[in-house]
């Protein structure tokens, strides 16, 4: 709501950015797990293969006769195979060579360094197969057994062929156990995704604490930013806008608790003089001076705005009440001994004048409210200036054209506030006026059309400049912003005299047919009438009217327009007679006709 303090987003950004990081280093500190480990099994396997092939090479070029190798001969005898059992087995150890295999290539068994477990068949395997065409052949075995009889276990197996004149003589197969390799290989992929964890944590505190400053950064900007919009950027102070609905908030809070508020309105006396005589340098040194000593007289409790060119607003809550007036005293008695001095002029005094009023004695709603502190501050300023004023209990209830005349103001301060929106109040109260005729409504309903046309965008003055004069598509938080100008124009004309069918328009005239509008979401026939009426005349006014993104429709595409819209976002029947009507009737009103300006009030004859 425009007037509230804005929640600064808490720092999402480096949660996700955390988040991400952590995954990227699990992700990374697994793939350099897996990549080492098979780069190391694969070089432990070379290594290993290397080693046992200079060992069976030192083991042949021991036997000068090795014409049992050869495919068509006797074969060994039974002594010189004993003998090359046994000194085969001189080759086995514990957690080193398991067995040793010495085959033919079309697998027949030489030798074995353990007959329990050999087979005298050839190995049904395609390593086998691949070390018989003369190619090395080695592989981690999980879970499998030396041979029959064996306990499991994993082992590293070794088909090495024996190669003489190019031609492949014999097959050496090892099993070596595997369990010490694979130690080995484990505490490398440990040693590897410790060193990635650890260089990971120095990394996460680094960014954190450089993410830290700069979110620390970011949300500061951020709240000078948010806190911008709503400062008058000479003073400091609230402007128009932030401090209105500020009192609004402060309104709807003491109505519901039932404690009382207090409203001051401090006037420079003789303002414009000063700007037209000495320049706007010297009006500007003015009001720093007055703003300077309201800092440092009023409590911190009550809210400074800056209402008017030359006047503040001061709004007090319940605890602060009492505190208004001598706050005020005080900045009158301190502006005494001031005075300011401009080229070659002698020191000139400044005074204020300043009238008080309190909710809800002297008003109930903030247009009331302001209109009884408006005419108090009038009479301070007719008695000579100078002076501080206090509502009399008699305007506790001020006559009905005070407090449209304020509304009077609201209008055309909006208009003037947004220039691509000019007379888009009362373009709108025309059109809603003429759409009421064609379906014959009655004449009060149509005369308090009227009026909640010309209203039914007063909550904007509550919406920052930088976002209502926005040269392009707004942020979905600047939506959500303007949205909020239906209910922050709904507590304004709150407990205005006849005012129950105006507030109805002003909060529903952006409901949909189909239930898709804001605030409330209401559909279908569940849209009071007057908002649906204003919703065609508002829609047609925005279509016609240049925006600073795009340029005006003209009327026969902003009918199509409004013709597609029927049953969506408008109300068919209503759309149907409008566009009828603007077709057809003599007195249709036009986008850029000159009429006159419409009045919110017309006092009634007794």
């Amino acid at each position: 709501m425009p007037g509230t303090q804005h929640r600064i987003p808490r720092p999402i950004l480096l949660l996700l950015v955390y988040g991400a990081f952590l995954v990227l280093v699990g992700i990374t500190a697994t793939a350099q797990a897996a990549m080492v480990s098979a780069h190391f099994s694969t070089a432990t396997l070379n290594d290993v293969v290397g080693s046992d092939a200079a060992t069976i090479r030192a083991f042949l070029n021991s036997h000068r006769n090795t014409g049992f190798l050869a495919a068509s001969g006797p074969g060994p005898t039974t002594a010189q195979q004993a003998s090359l059992d046994q000194e085969l087995a001189t080759l086995t150890g514990p957690a080193e060579i398991v067995r040793i295999e010495l085959r033919l290539p079309d697998g027949r068994l030489v030798a074995t360094s353990d007959r329990k477990t050999a087979s005298a068949n050839a190995p049904a395997d395609d390593a086998f197969s691949l070390a018989a065409g003369g190619a090395s052949q080695a592989a981690v075995l999980p879970e499998e057994a030396a041979g029959a009889g064996a306990d499991p276990a994993r082992f590293i197996r070794e088909y090495l062929p024996i190669t003489t004149s190019g031609q492949v003589r014999g097959i050496v197969g090892i099993w070596r156990d595997a369990e010490p390799v694979l130690r080995r290989l484990s505490d490398v992929r440990r040693d590897v995704v410790l060193v990635t964890i650890s260089a990971a944590l120095i990394a996460a505190a680094l960014l954190f604490l450089i993410f830290r400053a700069a979110q620390g950064r970011l949300t500061r900007q951020t709240a000078a930013l948010v806190d911008s919009i709503r400062r008058d950027p000479l003073t400091g102070a609230l402007n128009h806008g932030a401090v209105v609905g500020h009192l609004a908030e402060e309104i709807e809070r003491a109505r519901a608790n039932g404690v009382p508020l207090g409203v001051a309105l401090v006037d420079i006396d003789n303002f414009r003089l000063l700007n037209d005589n000495h320049g706007h340098a010297a009006g500007d040194a003015a009001l720093m001076a007055v703003v300077e000593l309201l800092r440092a007289n009023v409590p911190e409790r009550i809210v400074l705005g800056r209402y008017g060119p030359d006047e503040f607003l001061l709004v007090a809550p319940p605890d602060a009440v009492v505190d208004l007036e001598p706050a005020v005293e005080r900045l009158r008695t301190a502006l005494a001994d001031m005075s300011l001095q401009f080229e070659a002029t002698e020191r000139l005094p400044i005074t204020i004048s300043g009238g008080l009023c309190t909710y809800p004695d002297h008003g109930a709603s903030v247009t009331v409210l302001l209109a009884a502190a408006a005419g108090t501050l009038e009479e301070a300023k007719a008695s000579g200036g100078d002076a501080i004023r206090v509502a009399g209990l008699d305007a506790a209830e001020p006559d009905a054209s005070s407090g449209f005349d304020v509304l009077q103001g609201l209008v055309f301060a909006v208009d003037t506030k947004d220039r691509y929106t000019k007379r888009h109040s009362e373009d709108v109260a025309r059109y809603a006026v003429f759409l009421a005729r064609r379906i014959d409504a009655d004449p009060d309903l149509i005369r308090t059309i009227g009026v909640a046309g010309l209203l039914h965008d007063v909550g904007k003055i509550g919406i920052p400049d930088q976002i209502l004069r926005k040269p392009g598509k707004l942020t979905d938080a600047e939506s959500r912003i303007v949205q909020q100008h239906v209910a922050l124009g709904d507590m304004i004309v709150r407990d205005v005299p006849d005012i129950d069918l105006v507030r109805t328009g002003i909060r529903h005239h952006h409901e949909r047919w189909d239930g898709a509008g804001y605030l409330d979401h209401l559909e279908g026939e569940a849209i009071p009438l007057i908002a649906r009426i204003l919703a065609v005349g508002d829609a047609f006014s925005a279509m016609t009217t240049t925006r600073p993104y795009r340029k005006a429709l003209d009327v026969r595409e902003a009918l199509r327009r409004l013709e597609d819209a029927a049953g969506t976002q408008l109300d068919e029947l209503l759309v149907r007679a409008f566009v009828d009507g603007i077709e057809t009737a003599a007195d249709a009103p036009l986008p850029g006709a000159d009429v006159p300006t419409a009045v919110l009030w017309t006092p009634r004859v007794a």
